[in-house]
């Protein structure tokens, strides 16, 4: 193990998707430094691993430079939520725009491979449906999303001018609709917010009429993709779809969230917000043929992990 053990750096890894990716690198037989600043991820997600002597957590913002020896980066820094990436705007273009040039620098120095954490929200409200790589977006650089859409466009520009001009070895992915254990209750997205209305018993509630669809992937499956694409050759720089290709109206998602959950909740509609896709659903082909990935948990047995993590964690509070 000693000749394939690697030093990796995850931003973010405090978050919900980070944390898993620090338990699953691990597992792998690396060590992992975690770095987060704390504003989304929180301490309890990485709690079962700081006494792990492979792991380490620092408490750090991407926007400054960081001076570490790592082997491979995964920079997944920067609020994933309208909720909190809307919260300070400001600051979440320079978590991806700065965020992004610094842990690229750290890659140049010390020759690392370095994947950026994309996401869906580049193809904007999409005209094309399902979305493929190639498709270039169609984003509103005014509105309120605009701090976290053109921020994540802006880090992909930035990840391809370094390996154009310095070689340096990048992979891209695109993250589609995930859920799972440690989302933040407070997050303000679908699953965690149907899921703790449903266990509260309060009604549910569905912006627009709920016939907008999305795709859900498990996040044990989007973790596997990550891993799979850093492990390409350096030739395969991606961008690559990590998502589920079954998408479902957000209404079904509710009403299946409040069957799981045995819930007397109701469904109330509200207006959408604005810039709010109608349709978000990736073409995986890419990952298919470059990764042999696919979703492999079904949404009926990831939701009910879901729930299982929300209901402990509610009665924790109460």
């Amino acid at each position: 193990m000693g000749l394939t053990r690697k030093r990796v750096l995850v931003t973010g890894g405090a978050g919900f998707l980070g944390s898993h990716l620090c338990g699953k690198l691990i597992d792998a037989g690396n060590d992992v430094l975690c770095v987060d600043n704390y504003f989304t991820g929180r301490k309890d997600n990485i709690a079962h691993l700081l006494g792990k002597p492979q792991f380490e957590a620092m408490r750090y913002d991407v926007t400054f430079p960081l001076y570490v020896e790592v082997d491979e980066i995964y920079n997944l820094a920067c609020p994933a939520s309208p909720i909190h990436y809307q919260f300070d705007p400001v600051q979440t273009t320079k978590t991806s725009v700065i965020g992004a040039i610094n842990m690229l620098g750290l890659a140049k120095r010390v020759k690392a491979k370095i994947l950026q954490a994309s996401t869906s929200e580049v193809y904007g409200d999409p005209t094309i449906h399902p979305q493929t790589e190639e498709y270039r977006g169609n984003v509103n650089p005014l509105g309120p999303r605009a701090c976290y859409d053109e921020g994540k466009r802006a880090a992909e520009t930035l990840f391809f001018d370094y390996w154009r001009q310095h070689r340096t070895r990048i992979k891209v992915v695109r993250i589609f609709n995930t859920y799972g254990p440690r989302m933040h209750p407070n997050d303000g997205r679908v699953v965690s917010n149907f899921i703790v209305q449903a266990l509260r018993g309060e009604p549910i509630t569905l912006y627009g009429d709920g016939s907008q669809t999305r795709a859900f992937c498990f996040v044990s499956d989007l973790v596997e993709g990550f891993m799979r694409l850093m492990a390409t050759d350096d030739e395969v720089t991606g961008p690559v779809n990590i998502g589920n290709p079954h998408e479902i109206p957000v209404r079904e998602l509710a009403e299946r969230i409040v069957r799981l959950t045995g819930s007397s909740s109701t469904i109330v509609y509200r207006p959408l917000p604005q810039d709010d896709p109608t349709q978000r659903c990736p073409d995986i082909s890419l990952a298919r043929r470059l990764l042999g990935w696919e979703p492999t948990v079904k949404l009926d047995d990831g939701l009910a992990r879901t729930i299982d993590y929300f209901s402990t964690l509610l009665a924790e509070r109460s």
